[in-house]
């Protein structure tokens, strides 16, 4: 006779425990195909449950085809041929992650610290979505995103950055990565694309992992020479011209020009412009975006909220040229918006209504006070005389030169042993040994009131 425990079912039912102990037996093999199993009244006894629970159980794995019951006979154990049986797991090789670090100081982080975030905000404005736009909030998202988002973000950019684009020219996406794999289907995978050196290594893993022909091109000091772009054949060069990742290079006008001029000479030539921090430019106006000052529709606009907002929310976007765009729906706009409307429509609002522009002129704010305390605590402690500190005047990050006579290597283990996470320029080069102690300095997430104790910290390991 069958007996189970049942002193311990959890959030069963009796039923359900007992429809998963036989289930469990049966693809374990410790019931045979063509046994009997115990009739109900005595199997019930045996258990101490009813009968209808005993039968609500026989039901359910005769539903599913386990057992099957001749008349005036019983229940008996079905013949289930090629059962897979249950893959063991090798713990040794999973790594789970609670998402939290507990770093002293995570230098390599782009994470937004939650007191600078607008909670207060945020959240009136999604009661107020919640509110208003009941309707909308249950009607599928276009494929380019909602229009009145599209709308928002077209006013800014004119606004802030002196574009003139339709909102239909704005499509939507959860993260960039999603946006790169539209623009690889539109331009096409037989055009060479051309990425920085150094740059952003995300960019190349999803080339890479959608089989994309690209090469890297090392930039100068005024960031990517076109005379490259002909000698390597590139197509389709992605770049960061008002603030370079990770060297800070701020590309001048006379450059940006030479490339559009690059890109004018061939059809299948184009320029991908990721602005991704523009907003948070600390020294002077923001720079012109290249897409401002094209003329012949070879430039496609990328940026994120990633940094305005937080790292947590991904909603970003692209501007295609006029044409770009209707290949876009012509050819692409089956695929579905990846934000929630719940998401879109809070967004648009909380811009309508200008608190992105106070959010941004808050940060700027921050950022500059922020920076400006973890720059005098390096510059006026003992550590002075053996660093050099660079491009500080755009985005949240700095590059730091440490003079030593350590290895790289060696300075970031030692610095991780004292709870210090170092981000070396050199892991953004591609086969490139120089540019070695030079590390970028990311401190969006950093606790300024610890800088004193980080900067003594990193002392020790230099």
């Amino acid at each position: 006779m069958l007996t189970y425990n049942l002193t311990n079912i959890g959030s069963d039912s009796l039923y359900e425990y007992i429809y998963k102990c036989i289930k469990k037996d049966i693809i374990l093999g410790n019931i045979k195909p063509g046994e009997r199993l115990p009739s109900k009244r005595p199997f019930s006894k045996n258990l101490g449950v009813s009968i209808i629970t005993v039968e609500n159980a026989y039901s359910l794995l005769m539903s599913e085809g386990f057992i099957y019951s001749l008349p005036k006979k019983g229940f008996y154990v079905a013949d289930l041929k090629n059962i897979p049986s249950k893959k063991q797991m090798n713990k040794e090789k999973v790594v789970l992650t609670s998402g939290h670090n507990h770093y002293l100081a995570d230098f390599s982080s782009n994470q937004t610290e939650s007191d600078i975030f607008p909670f207060t905000t945020w959240i009136k404005t999604m009661k107020e979505v919640l509110r208003d736009n009941q309707k909308e909030l249950m009607i599928n998202s276009p494929c380019g995103g909602i229009l009145e988002l599209r709308k928002n973000i077209a006013n800014f950019l004119k606004d802030f950055r002196d574009m003139n684009i339709k909102p239909e020219q704005i499509i939507i996406g959860a993260g960039t990565e999603y946006l790169y794999s539209l623009i690889i289907q539109l331009l096409g995978n037989d055009v060479k694309y051309g990425l920085e050196n150094p740059g952003y290594p995300k960019t190349a893993q999803i080339y890479k992992s959608m089989n994309v022909d690209f090469e890297y091109v090392d930039i100068d000091d005024y960031g990517i020479d076109p005379n490259e772009l002909e000698e390597k054949k590139i197509d389709v060069i992605h770049i960061s011209p008002s603030h370079h990742f990770p060297t800070g290079i701020v590309m001048p006008i006379s450059r940006r020009y030479e490339l559009l001029g690059w890109a004018n000479k061939v059809e299948k030539h184009y320029i991908i412009e990721d602005d991704y921090d523009s907003e948070l430019r600390l020294g002077g106006k923001p720079i012109p975006t290249l897409q401002s000052i094209d003329v012949s529709d070879k430039v496609i606009y990328m940026n994120t909220f990633t940094k305005t907002l937080s790292s947590t929310i991904r909603m970003s976007y692209m501007v295609l040229p006029e044409s770009l765009a209707d290949e876009y729906y012509r050819r692409l706009s089956f695929y579905s918006c990846t934000v929630s409307n719940f998401e879109q429509y809070t967004l648009s609002r909380f811009i309508e209504n200008g608190h992105f522009e106070r959010h941004i002129n808050r940060l700027r704010n921050y950022y500059l006070k922020k920076q400006n305390t973890i720059l005098n605590a390096f510059q006026t402690s003992s550590l002075n005389n053996k660093i050099e500190i660079y491009n500080e005047t755009a985005g949240v990050h700095f590059l730091m030169k440490i003079k030593s006579t350590k290895e790289e290597k060696d300075i970031i283990n030692n610095a991780y042993s004292k709870g210090i996470r170092l981000s070396p320029l050199s892991q953004y080069y591609k086969n490139n040994k120089e540019n070695k102690n030079i590390y970028v300095m990311n401190y969006s997430s950093l606790d300024s009131e610890k800088i004193g104790l980080i900067v003594e910290k990193l002392k020790q390991c230099i």
